[in-house]
């Protein structure tokens, strides 16, 4: 059974899910920094999914890194799966700009999170719902 990891948990705000993976907002608004979770039991690495899904977090981490790198006007899109620390497989989708407060080191550890405020969570939320219109399901928590 999924269970998502109680790091992720405590540190992202739930976004809904897409076929495979939970999508997930991390609680950090120095960054539109958003994590796919494959919503499988005690899984840490890609190889460890069949070829299909393999292929199905590939197809959802490019259309969640297209649609950000839009909707944000990314200079770069990060993307990463490292699991150093928080073993359960995660894809991190992150947007970067020249004028972030990490630019041009990686986000990790530069910085304390600045958590968002709800109004800010929400607001980045209804962006999202403009353009995941299919395939894509919003948790109910989120307005």
């Amino acid at each position: 059974m999924f269970v998502l990891d109680q790091r992720l948990l405590n540190d992202t705000l739930p976004v809904g899910d897409f076929p495979l993976c939970r999508l997930l907002l991390s609680n950090d608004s120095q960054y539109p920094w958003f994590i796919l979770v494959p919503r499988r039991a005690d899984i840490s690495e890609v190889f460890q999914l069949s070829g299909s899904e393999q292929a199905q977090l590939w197809k959802e981490t490019t259309l969640l890194s297209e649609t950000l790198d839009q909707l944000f006007d990314a200079d770069k899109m990060n993307v990463a799966a490292l699991g150093n620390v928080v073993s359960q497989l995660h894809m991190h989708v992150i947007v970067r700009h020249k004028g972030d407060p990490a630019w041009p080191a990686p986000v990790w550890g530069k910085h304390p999170a600045v958590p968002y405020s709800r109004e800010q969570a929400v607001e980045v939320i209804a962006r999202l719902k403009t353009v995941l219109t299919q395939d894509f399901t919003f948790a109910e928590t989120q307005a």
